[in-house]
């Protein structure tokens, strides 16, 4: 995996102690008639999400990011590796009244109404009766679904947006140390996404620490502190989005011939597109100009430029051969 500097993890830390920590996690399925094949979903996945931060994984269908988020929430055991949630081993029971969780495909009781649900929620926590009313009326302003209409309407007559805000207050009914969302975006339309993308906002600014995993990374470059990237189950890479994209002031470079190994020293992330050699600049530009005609290459373009989190997302992707394009 490539991981940010030990440095920068460390800087973090000083401040705000880890609230989730794995050790080299895996997960393996197994499947068939006899049960003889295996399914790897999870290999060695190790990272660390501070308190207070609002943490990205990122990936595609498929890549592992639902059974890596159950089995931080002992929903699901590692197969091998250890982990800790909030100082406790996962699946240790008494954490999870600290903890709250939105599935990504939650299961409503179609016949009650949004306050209801709600009260049902508060009541597996045990949360007092005269505190679940304060806390359900929050609750529903904070989400959208305050006015009378919406809070008396049954379940079975909510919009997909309307189920996933409903779905986000049962998450955060028991008021969590750490809240876990699963596609917390998905199926919403852009109103809805921007909804959803407020809440999270405004869960940052009580400093609670979010966890989340998403494929939708316009929404995750504008709400995250750091971000990490999960394919095929093995964490390629984990960093803020500074650290993994590059400032403002980064450069992205075309080239016509140069010898590959000696232009990767200059451009960690260079590929062959289009007839030329196209990659970010790492280093100080004027060197690197200097250096080009030792190199034996030709200077085509050198624009600044930032990468976005989905073309950085693509590149991570084919640079393993995961992705590849048509």
């Amino acid at each position: 995996m490539d991981a940010v500097s030990q440095s920068s993890i460390e800087s973090i830390a000083i401040d705000r102690p880890a609230v989730v920590q794995t050790f080299g996690l895996q997960k393996i399925y197994r499947t068939g008639f006899w049960l003889n094949q295996k399914v790897v979903t999870l290999q060695n996945c190790t990272l660390q999400v501070f308190q207070g931060e609002t943490f990205g994984l990122l990936g595609q269908n498929g890549a592992g990011k639902t059974t890596l988020l159950k089995t931080l929430l002992g929903i699901s055991r590692p197969t091998s590796g250890r982990g800790l949630l909030l100082g406790k081993a996962l699946g240790d029971r008494t954490v999870k009244q600290r903890v709250g969780y939105l599935p990504e495909n939650p299961y409503f009781y179609d016949y009650l109404t949004g306050w209801e649900f709600l009260q049902y929620a508060a009541g597996l926590f045990q949360i007092p009766p005269d505190i679940q009313r304060r806390r359900i009326s929050e609750l529903l302003d904070l989400v959208g679904l305050a006015q009378s209409a919406a809070r008396k309407k049954q379940l079975r007559q909510y919009s997909k947006g309307m189920l996933q805000r409903v779905g986000m207050a049962q998450a955060l009914i028991n008021d969590p140390e750490v809240v876990f969302l699963d596609e917390p975006m998905s199926g919403l339309d852009p109103l809805g996404r921007y909804q959803i993308r407020e809440i999270i906002l405004s869960l940052k600014s009580q400093g609670k620490t979010i966890f989340f995993n998403s494929h939708v990374l316009s929404d995750v470059e504008k709400i995250c502190d750091r971000v990490a990237i999960l394919a095929r189950g093995e964490l390629l890479c984990i960093g803020s989005l500074q650290e993994l994209l590059g400032t403002a002031d980064s450069y992205q470079i075309k080239l016509k011939g140069g010898n590959p190994d000696v232009l990767k020293r200059w451009l960690p992330d260079l590929e062959f597109l289009d007839t030329y050699w196209q990659g970010h600049l790492k280093g100080d530009p004027q060197d690197f100009l200097a250096s080009l005609e030792l190199m034996g290459a030709q200077l085509v373009g050198m624009n600044l430029a930032r990468l976005s989190l989905e073309e950085f997302f693509v590149q991570q992707l084919r640079q393993r051969g995961i992705y590849t394009s048509q």
